[in-house]
Order: C-alpha cells, then structure tokens, then sequence
C-alpha cells in the first residue's frame, strides 16, 4: 500500500505540474479588454441580442447599462421568453422610453427547442447587424465594453470574440466554489488556446458572444445547439469547426453578473450544465469524479495520514494546487486565500456532477427554468 502510495503522490505531482504549467502560463497569454483601445476601423452595426426568463430584478440594470454603451451604432433586441413575472411590463416600459430597444415577447416554445436557445435565435432573426452579441440578462457592462470588444475583433480580424466577466459573489464560501470552478473549466477548456487554429480547443461564454453574423450563419446558428444547455461553449465549438477565428479576453472590470445568491441556486444552476458537459455518460460521471477525488481531495488528507516520501510529494502536489488557485484568483478578481479549501469546492463540485446525473436520469431530462426537456432529445443534440 505505502508503495502505491508513493506512486499515486509521483502521478499527482506530475499532473500537478503540467496543470499548473499549462493553466498559469495559458492564462498569462489572454489579454485584458481594459487594455484595448476602443480605436474603431469602422462603425459596423452591433446588434445585441439578449434573451430574458423571470429576470425583473436583474434586467433592467443590465439593459440601462447596454443602452449606455458609446458604441456609435448598435441596436438592443431583447427577447422575453415567456416570464411570469414582471419582467415583460419592464420591458415593455424601457422599450416605450428607449427606441433603440426593440422588445419580442414569446408567447410558445416551439418543440425540440431549449427555451433560451429558441430566444436568442429568433432574436438573431430580427437582428439587423453586421456583428450579433448574445448576452444575457443579468449581466451589467461598463459603456465602453462595445467599442473596446468591436476593435479587438476587427484589429485582430476574428469572427469570435467572448469575454470571461467578473463574477460578483455574495460572500466568502460562493466565492471560494466560483475560484474552484474557474480552475476545472480552464484546465477542461483550455480557453488560451481557443486562438491557435491548430487546435481543437474552443471558447465561447454566455454573458458575451460577439459573433460576426456570416460566421454564426456558416456555424449553423443556434439551431445547431437547439437542446444543448452549454450552447454558450458549444456555439464557439461550431464556429472554430467552421474555421472561424475566435480568442477571449478577461472582462475584469469591464463586465460584471451577479452570479448565484446561495448555494441552494448555484446548484440548481450548475445542474442542467453538469451531465450535459460530459455528454450524459454515466462512465464519464464516475470517471471524472474518481479523479476529482484522486487527484484535488487526496493530496491534502495524505499531507496527514503518510509520512515520509508520500508525504513530501503530496505537501508538494497542495502546494502547486494553492499556486494554481491564486492564478485563477488573480484573474478572476476572486479572494486568493480561498485556494487553501480547495478540496472543499471539489468536492462540492463532485457532488453537483452526481446530483445532476442521478436527478436527470431520474425524471428522464432536465427542468431548466420551468420547462421540462425530454433526455432523448438532449442527448440527440449531440455536438
């Protein structure tokens, strides 16, 4: 046993230090949109698209902050996708007071459709720009994130361009789990390489995708991912696919959601994301989750329960883990020192995989936002 041990610490330190090579070298190569200058070639028309579900406390802020935007020519199409709450009356209210806010209401969800999915397309359908941005609704962005975002795209002539946003947490413990997730997503997505057109790796995140509209019509629009509850990730797979050319840009300071209000809402929201991003495989689920357990919990237990060798490769393995977690940190805006209680997010983490599996495979799909979708047909959609 202690030589297996020993072995798994070898193993760990190893994957430790390509992890932390890779992740904190990937993220030094991705540059900030507060460096860009909002130099425009020309004034193409931006058409910003956002879809909308019951979001009266978070919509109107985020629309104000989008018709504040000193981009000189864009529209706002928003698409309220069937709310129950207040959030068509707001609508319509700042479609009345803004005439650059064209509101749709969807009053049905047509079959084999992702409810938001469905509104972001037939937002693009109204959509009379040049380039397409889909955003979301609870995301707030600083007046010159347009200017800035279009001379990225056109200085460095990409087709794609999204922005990883400042995630406002509520207290110490979300914050720790939003750090911890940013390090699983970078390490599975390798965002820095989204650039390299040699590469498979792709990047596209919901709270900003600048698309060029004759790239997300050659990707296949959104009817492509109509059931993909990651259609943010996968609309930047299709585009790259496509032989589009996308690259991200840290939004720090720029663009800022309100992320999850408590951990009962967090895991509700991960859920629909979780099982989706492993392609609903239940040896995809086990496998990953021994791994998580291995490879991000073990070391910092085996810190206590071995000595010796074993030990000294585990002190060594946590040591690169904080190191990895203070990047992350450090470009996230995230409080640092939570690095320290990684083992807690994963397994927290670990937890919500299993959950969404179990729930999903329990109720045959997936209840996003009051609708039910059918597992069939999401795993059908496959990308």
């Amino acid at each position: 046993m202690n030589v297996f041990l020993l072995c798994l610490g070898a193993v760990t330190l190893a994957l430790a230090l390509t992890a932390a090579i890779l992740l904190i070298g990937g993220n030094r190569t991705i540059g900030r949109l507060s460096d860009v200058a909002p130099a425009l070639r020309a004034a193409v028309k931006v058409s910003i698209i956002v879809a909308a579900r019951n979001e009266e406390e978070k919509v109107e802020a985020a629309l104000l902050s989008l018709l504040s935007q000193d981009y000189p020519d864009f529209e706002i199409v928003v698409v309220d996708d069937r709310s129950t709450d207040r959030t068509a009356a707001i609508l319509d209210r700042l479609g009345r007071d803004h005439p650059g806010l064209h509101v749709i209401h969807l009053r049905e969800l047509p079959p084999g459709w992702l409810g938001k999915n469905y509104a972001l397309y037939a937002g693009s359908e109204q959509a009379q720009g040049e380039l397409l941005l889909f955003t979301d609704a609870d995301v707030v962005m600083e007046p010159t994130t347009l200017s800035r975002a279009v001379a990225q795209l056109q200085d460095r002539e990409l087709d794609h361009l999204t922005l990883a946003p400042q995630a406002i947490m509520p207290n110490a413990l979300l914050d720790l789990f939003v750090g911890a997730f940013m390090v699983f997503f970078s390490i599975y997505a390798r965002p820095w390489k989204a650039r390299d057109p040699k590469s498979r790796a792709h990047i596209g995140i919901g709270a900003f995708n600048l698309v060029r509209r004759e790239a997300y019509r050659a990707a296949g629009t959104h009817r492509a991912i109509r059931m993909r509850p990651d259609d943010d990730l996968k609309l930047g797979k299709l585009i790259k696919q496509a032989g589009g050319r996308q690259d991200i840009l840290n939004g720090r300071g720029m663009i800022r959601v309100r992320w999850y209000a408590s951990f009962a809402e967090l895991i509700d929201g991960l859920m629909k994301n979780t099982f989706a991003g492993l392609e609903y495989s239940v040896a995809a689920v086990v496998l990953t989750s021994a791994a998580q357990l291995l490879f991000n919990v073990w070391p910092f237990a085996a810190v206590f329960v071995t000595s010796g060798p074993t030990r000294l490769l585990n002190l060594a393995v946590v040591a690169l883990i904080v190191a990895i977690c203070f990047e992350a940190a450090r470009f996230s805006g995230n409080r640092r020192w939570l690095g320290i209680l990684f083992p807690l997010a994963t397994l927290l983490f670990v937890y919500i995989v299993w959950r969404s599996m179990v729930v999903t495979l329990a109720s045959g799909g997936i209840t996003w936002r009051g609708t039910h979708y059918k597992l069939a047909e999401l795993r059908a959609n496959r990308i």
